[in-house]
């Protein structure tokens, strides 16, 4: 399929930071025509994201470039009457509303899935909230750094112990991980679409994101299970699941689970064989007792060398392992370019990150850039069945640029 699985399929992202627009993105990816509503002026405050305190400086809008990609934009004010107009006009004839407006902000803009279903009964209506859409925290706003990372307790458990100071996320952090759960709450309605031929409110929030992805501790916590107290990384109970500082000061992860095959080959790695058959770490019940002599052995080992030298070392062994990733890596990672991870823009050298799913035997879309405020709104008012003479008035009343 050259032009996407979800060629001809229309997609309003009435939405902003991030999860909601990203979802958008995705669908665009794979060929669905994406219109993104803006306010006038200023447009999505998001635009502005790189101009905050701390943000990476650039002449490229980064964060817009990824969330905005593929699609065409509609400045529209929604206050207006005018405006609520033309966007019931879009309504109807489209496939997919995607909004994470909070509800009070819905039903003052007459946009709510009550306001807009009566208008297209096939209309697949996605809302994302910070903690659900029900109970006293429903109107609560939220940003993945608040309503996913700390919530969940992932700010919490990722501390190396106790008395560590809690370790703030990144922007989009989870943001684009909800982005995906709310792309399958809206692939799975369209689904449901084909089969009954009627459309469907779909929801996901950032606080049950966070949950899900804590998963295997959270559930633990669930049945009442008995913890272990946190250990910092020198005190870790299995030395073959730690991470080692190299001699460049990079960082390398082990993780091997299949200790007894894998230990043997780690000892030989590192020019240690002795260590194989040492009496202290030949089983595995030992290597976990003494694991803190083990860990300061693994120390000594992995300064003497850099990291490149152990993964050229380490690669082809059958053992499992990482390296502690750094945002200078990422532009030349061949294996992310191999696989489609980095894409270039359409005529543009300039690569972006694609988004993590690939169906064999239809092709994504090459992304474009992303839209100035209001760029298509004469072309989207135009298809919609505006004339000039209506599209003139709009102008003239402001809910229109």
């Amino acid at each position: 399929m050259e032009d996407g699985i979800f060629k001809g399929l229309k997609v309003l992202d009435c939405a902003s930071f991030i999860a909601a627009p990203a979802a958008a993105t995705v669908l665009s990816d794979f060929g669905a025509d994406v219109i993104k509503i803006e306010p006038p002026g200023a447009g999505d405050p998001y635009r502005n994201l790189p101009n905050l305190p701390g943000y990476p400086r650039s002449e490229h809008n980064y964060a817009w470039m990824m969330e905005s990609r593929n699609k065409k934009s509609l400045a529209l004010d929604l206050a207006k009457p005018e405006g609520q107009a033309v966007l019931y006009r879009l309504v109807t004839e489209s496939d997919v509303f995607i909004t994470n407006f909070p509800p009070p902000v819905r039903a003052r803009l007459k946009m709510a899935y009550n306001d807009l279903a009566p208008l297209n009964d096939r209309l697949i209506y996605a809302c994302f909230t910070g903690y659900g859409d029900r109970g006293a925290e429903a109107d609560k706003p939220g940003f993945d750094s608040t309503a996913w990372w700390a919530r969940s307790g992932m700010m919490d458990l990722v501390r190396a112990d106790d008395d560590t100071t809690p370790a703030r996320s990144v922007a989009g952090m989870g943001d684009h991980p909800c982005a995906m759960a709310l792309y399958g709450a809206i692939v799975t309605a369209l689904y449901k679409r084909e089969r009954t031929g009627k459309g469907s409110q779909v929801k996901s929030n950032l606080m049950a994101n966070g949950v899900w992805a804590s998963s295997v501790l959270a559930q633990a916590k669930l049945v009442g299970a008995t913890f272990e107290k946190r250990r910092p990384r020198e005190r870790a109970l299995n030395a073959l699941a730690n991470h080692y500082r190299c001699r460049d000061g990079r960082w390398i992860m082990l993780s091997l689970l299949a200790e007894d095959r894998q230990w043997p080959i780690l000892a030989r790695c590192i020019g240690r064989e002795e260590l194989a058959d040492d009496a202290r770490f030949a089983a595995k019940a030992g290597r976990h007792a003494r694991s803190l002599e083990l860990i300061a052995i693994l120390d000594d080992a992995f300064a003497q060398r850099d990291l490149a030298e152990w993964r050229t070392l380490l690669d082809g062994k059958g053992l499992v392992f990482g390296f502690v990733g750094i945002l200078d890596d990422i532009p030349n990672d061949r294996q992310m370019i191999d696989n489609d991870v980095l894409v270039p823009f359409e005529d543009s050298d300039i690569m972006t990150i694609n988004s993590p799913i690939w169906i064999d035997g239809t092709r994504k879309k090459k992304p474009r850039l992303p839209p100035g405020i209001g760029q298509h709104s004469d072309e989207i008012l135009r298809d919609a069945g505006f004339d000039d003479e209506a599209i003139a008035a709009l102008r003239a009343a402001g809910a229109v640029a």
